[in-house]
């Protein structure tokens, strides 16, 4: 982490999640990305009069989800509030939020920083609201408005200002989409505006308790891009103070081809948007038996699952970290395991790791070639299982497995039956090894004084050369005992 001096810098972010539901916040119109602009609306999208809107009971659960999922406060009772302000794709002249009394509030996002362990970052509040429609500058330099988004359901999750370093946003962003995502409420597609993440920054002096003058960045669509945009206006406010000036509250918006935040607009107050409570909209009530159903159906979140496959599987934190980054892999790597003859009764690191090895090279390269997700991976976790059980056994060599591995993808067929018909099973038959292991003996005598000489290097020569000669079948802890075995015999 980047040591500022004397200074240093303090961040609280506030990131806007797009919730996964088929409607909108108040209406029944679809949410599906990528329609043809101005489709996707209503009266009550538009704000026309006599439209009222009516809240869409799934944007309430899947806050609830949120808050729970984060150790929230879960109100009571909140209220829907207008956000007044005037912007082309905003046709209504405001947007519906919460803002003196929000659905959850408290909280707090566990973050792992490097060389200082597990850090909580406090949450201020979650609160519902709608999105704004969208503008498209021209090449003509004429402005395009798209009202599609207008409506689409966000929560709005604001951070405290713990966070003290552009890695440690990064992590606290990254943590959050995994937590949406694992929650089911959010795709965390951040290019296509699903997440999307601002930055309140402000610098202080080491030591200091009252904050420094705030600047808000904007624009950032990808944690690369907070990271820089982050760095850059801390550096740049650092640089500024340290020269006797001072930063003027404002917004900025990240610039990515540039590398370079550039002023948007001077930075609102909460009195500049004139919030009242929405005359429109009834305040939301939840009773504890709404927040004990939803408690009871969160999965297993990815700090403590991660914790489980360390403690209880023996995976190194590296491999956990991997496994648990997404949902789907961490369910797939789950049931690979469950499919395995024996477990959970096995020793329970080798299995594990060896199932971890499989999934993080093997299945990862192949979604990320294919460019798919772990749920649309042809291999079925029960298949994947079949093939470890039979390295397991000796019916083939690690080497063979990946052929096998390679012709499933394409087959879709059960492994067995690949290595039956392709005569891939691995051969375990001491003559025919030591037929084998004579053979290539007998050809490389140069070698066999090297390494009775002391060079014991070349003893993978041997046996790569009667790999070779068996096509890769051969049982390779059967070929270095027999190998080892004829050496010494020569030694003699």
């Amino acid at each position: 982490m980047k040591d500022y001096g004397a200074y240093e810098p303090v961040i609280g972010l506030e990131v806007h999640a797009q919730m996964l539901t088929s409607s909108k916040a108040f209406c029944g119109c679809s949410t599906k990305f990528g329609s043809q602009p101005n489709t996707n609306v209503c009266p009550i999208c538009l704000g026309l009069p006599g439209s009222l809107p009516v809240l869409n009971v799934n944007l309430v659960e899947f806050i609830l989800r949120m808050g729970l999922a984060l150790h929230c406060r879960i109100a009571p009772r909140s209220v829907f509030a207008r956000k007044n302000y005037f912007y082309p794709d905003l046709p209504k002249g405001y947007q519906i939020s919460q803002y003196e009394e929000p659905i959850c509030t408290g909280g707090y996002v566990e973050i792992d920083v490097e060389g200082e362990g597990r850090k909580k970052i406090g949450i201020t509040r979650i609160h519902m609201e709608e999105d704004a429609g969208k503008s498209i500058h021209d090449a003509d330099a004429s402005t395009l408005v798209d009202v599609n988004r207008c409506g689409v359901p966000l929560i709005e999750i604001v951070s405290e200002p713990d966070i003290r370093s552009p890695r440690e946003a990064s992590l606290y962003l990254n943590r959050v989409r995994q937590m949406v995502t694992y929650l089911g409420i959010c795709d965390g597609n951040m290019e296509e505006g699903s997440l999307r993440c601002d930055a309140n920054v402000s610098v202080r002096r080491k030591g200091e308790v009252e904050l420094g003058t705030k600047t808000e960045v904007k624009n950032m669509n990808s944690f690369r891009h907070v990271e820089r945009a982050l760095a850059y206006e801390i550096d740049r406010q650092t640089g500024l103070i340290a020269d006797g000036g001072k930063v003027v509250q404002e917004t900025l918006l990240w610039d990515a081809d540039q590398n370079i935040a550039v002023p948007m607009r001077s930075k609102e107050e909460a009195h500049d948007y004139r919030y009242f409570p929405d005359p429109d909209l009834a305040p939301v009530f939840v009773d504890e038996p709404w927040i004990k159903r939803v408690e009871t159906s969160l999965p297993e979140l990815p700090v403590p699952r991660r914790d489980r496959f360390i403690e209880q599987l023996g995976l190194p934190q590296y491999d956990a970290d991997i496994l648990t980054s997404e949902k789907g892999i961490a369910d797939y790597f789950e049931a690979v395991l469950a499919g395995l003859p024996g477990w959970p009764g096995q020793t329970h690191g080798v299995p594990a790791k060896t199932v971890s090895n499989w999934v993080m090279t093997e299945v990862l390269r192949v979604v990320g070639e294919q460019k798919i997700t772990v749920k649309e991976f042809p291999i079925l976790p029960a298949r994947l299982a079949a093939l470890i059980a039979l390295i397991q056994d000796g019916t083939v060599s690690g080497s063979l497995a990946k052929e096998v591995f390679a012709r499933m993808l394409v087959t879709r067929d059960e492994p067995r039956t690949i290595v039956e018909q392709g005569g891939l099973a691995q051969v375990s038959d001491a003559g025919a090894i030591e037929e084998a292991a004579e053979m290539v003996l007998n050809a490389n005598a140069p070698q066999i004084d090297k390494f009775l000489a002391g060079n014991v290097k070349i003893f993978g020569f041997f046996v790569g050369e009667t790999m070779k000669l068996m096509k890769g079948k051969g049982n390779p802890k059967l070929v270095n005992d027999v190998l080892k075995q004829k050496l010494e015999a020569r030694r003699r």
